[in-house]
């Protein structure tokens, strides 16, 4: 009898430079992939920073030409925090959902709820620059697939990853904010495990699942690849593998919400919310 395995390939270009609105992503990723003198497969994965997508549209603010108004104000009062990032999270959330000092706990215009609004400070190219999330994830990982199609003729599956933290968890990970061309969630209710019982719950998070590998390539830092960057490939056979079981389609939650982490993202009437 041989011995089989699973198997995964993950890479990510280091030869990108930083991004700035107005660059073509798609003409970026195709030129850092033939530097390395690889190549990609229709039905690859790629996971594009959520910076460098932010970067590109030109999803970046100073803060010094922000005016914080009243609630703005009273919000960094309450919490120590700069009021110029307050005024932005206000800006940018649909509600405030948890604040204490140094703390807010801000539900996203898309639905995604996390600290500050997901509004990011570091690696911003740049002193007192802001970057905001791209203003609809999913409609920009379709427009970088479409034209990665449209200048190589491959169609591939792009994920949006940004860090994000989680309940009761301590530290943040890659999640999907935003995908298309590949099933975002397994759903295997239904199937059977191998003793043949029934599966009840198991919904699989693929596309966070990939976002959290991309992540362990891309860093947080100053490894060059979160801020300038990085895209991370999955070999076409993965791809194959995640359909199997998968929801086909954007990463929305109606009608809770838009968050990209999408079905899997949280309602607020239930799991953690509830407590």
């Amino acid at each position: 009898m041989s011995a089989t395995a699973r198997r995964m390939r993950l890479f990510a270009p280091d030869s990108v430079p930083e991004i700035v609105a107005g660059d073509d992503l798609a003409s970026v990723f195709l030129e850092s992939v033939n530097a390395l003198g690889e190549r990609i497969e229709t039905g690859d994965i790629i996971v594009f920073a959520q910076k460098v997508v932010s970067k590109a549209e030109g999803r970046t603010i100073s803060l010094n030409s922000v005016s914080p108004g009243m609630d703005a104000l009273a919000l960094a009062a309450e919490t120590g925090k700069d009021p110029r990032i307050v005024e932005l999270i206000l800006q940018e959330s649909t509600e405030i959902v948890r604040k204490r000092d140094g703390l807010i706990i801000a539900r996203h215009r898309n639905g995604c709820v996390a600290a500050n609004a997901c509004i990011d400070l570091s690696n911003t190219g740049g002193d007192e620059i802001a970057v905001l999330l791209p203003v609809d994830a999913d409609l920009s990982a379709q427009q970088i697939a479409g034209e990665i199609c449209a200048k190589s003729g491959i169609q591939v599956a792009v994920i949006i990853n940004d860090s994000l933290g989680r309940a009761w968890r301590a530290g943040t990970t890659g999640t999907a904010i935003g995908a298309f061309g590949l099933a975002t969630l397994q759903d295997r209710r239904g199937a059977f495990d191998r003793a043949g019982n029934v599966l009840q719950s198991s919904e699989i998070a693929v596309a966070d699942e990939a976002a959290g590998a991309a992540s362990l390539l891309m860093g947080q830092g100053d490894e060059g690849l979160a801020e300038h960057g990085a895209h991370l490939i999955f070999p076409r056979q993965p791809q194959r593998f995640l359909k199997v079981h998968g929801v086909q389609g954007p990463l929305r939650d109606p009608p809770h919400s838009r968050c990209a982490a999408g079905h899997s993202g949280t309602p607020r009437h239930s799991g953690w919310f509830a407590q």
